[in-house]
């Protein structure tokens, strides 16, 4: 009696966390489109100001040297090139979908700023749609065969011996 109340428990407790995923992911979403809006604008500032010197990017970049707040400057402009390059290839992939894809490319949301901004302003809410029941289930099922897995594991570990 007492494991299947612990296995009704984790299966809400994973209904609970699972449901929430398509609400948070559309948060993130919405914050990955702000952040890619932001570092473009910034790149195309730079690009702006290297033009108008008639330069490249990369030549604007290889004469950013000689004192220490240059060198600085090209590192973070570098790293600020490249995160976009990976947030905008991001945002591409999983911008139009809907939850289920999204979860299909969770590895795509990822990016840490993002996801601590997101969570940090996100609200747990109960979700009354297909999306939310369908989440709900998986982790309703997910946390209920963990939470077994997990006391037959104790079992067996505290199982006595038998003797012969």
């Amino acid at each position: 009696m007492i494991l299947r109340a612990l296995t009704l428990a984790g299966g809400l407790a994973g209904a609970t966390a699972t449901s929430q995923f398509p609400e948070f992911s559309q948060q993130y979403i919405q914050r990955l489109g702000g952040a890619v809006d932001a570092l473009s604008e910034v790149v195309a500032d730079f690009d702006a100001s290297a033009a108008a010197e008639g330069l490249t990017r990369t030549a604007a970049l290889s004469q950013m040297q000689g004192t220490a707040f240059l060198e600085r400057r090209r590192s973070d402009m570098t790293r600020s090139f490249a995160r976009l390059d990976t947030l905008r290839a991001d945002l591409a992939e999983v911008q139009d979908h809907g939850p289920f894809m999204r979860a299909y490319n969770l590895p795509r949301l990822t990016d840490r700023d993002i996801a601590q901004a997101a969570w940090a302003a996100y609200q747990p809410a109960l979700p009354l749609n297909f999306a939310g029941a369908i989440f709900a289930g998986i982790g309703f099922v997910l946390g209920g065969l963990g939470v077994k897995l997990i006391l037959r594991l104790f079992a067996l570990l505290f199982r006595r011996k038998q003797r012969i």
